[in-house]
Parts: structure tokens; sequence; C-alpha cells
């Protein structure tokens, strides 16, 4: 992001407010919004928005998986299949006795 091309003051807002959402939502854009000279607001498109907010999500879910591997609450990738394959075997069982 340019912040040379991004930075707007409210006042520029309110007089291109219509053009201004357009840009944003079109180009996927990110606007900083200034008043009185210090930085305010983010003016964010929606998708980018919700991309960042998945991102965000993905990057916490990482941090969880990682401090649980160095606290050694982990297991293997051939332990993970032997108890999906136990459940699904489980599962086929219970479907079959009430189909029976």
């Amino acid at each position: 992001m340019k912040f040379s091309e991004s930075v707007k003051s409210i006042s520029y807002l309110k007089t291109h407010a219509s053009e201004v959402i357009k840009d944003v939502a079109e180009n996927q854009r990110t606007l900083l919004i200034t008043h009185n000279g210090e930085a305010k607001v983010v003016l964010q498109d929606v998708k980018l928005y919700e991309q960042t907010q998945e991102a965000l999500a993905l990057l916490k879910i990482l941090a969880l998986n990682s401090k649980d591997i160095k606290k050694g609450k982990s297991k293997s990738i051939d332990k993970t299949f032997k108890d999906v394959r136990k459940r699904i075997e489980d599962y086929e069982k219970q479907n079959d006795e009430v189909q029976s």
C-alpha cells in the first residue's frame, strides 16, 4: 500500500464520498482517513477486510498449534489417521445396528 496515494483527509472524503467508495470497492483498496492531520480511521473494501480477518484467524490457529506442539500436546500423523479410521468404523457399526 502506497501511503502517498492512500491517505485522504476527512474533508476530501466528505466532498468525494461516492467516488472514494466506488474506487475503494472496485480496486479493493484501503484508505487512511485523517482528521486535523492525524490518522483517525481506515476505509477498506469489505472483501479485502474479510480476507484480512480470515488470514488473521489462520495465523491465530497456527500460533496455538505451535504452542501445543512445543508443549508436547500433539500426535503423529499415523496415530491421527488410525484414530480417524477407528471413528469411521465405530460410526459404520452404529449405523448398521440402527438399520437392522
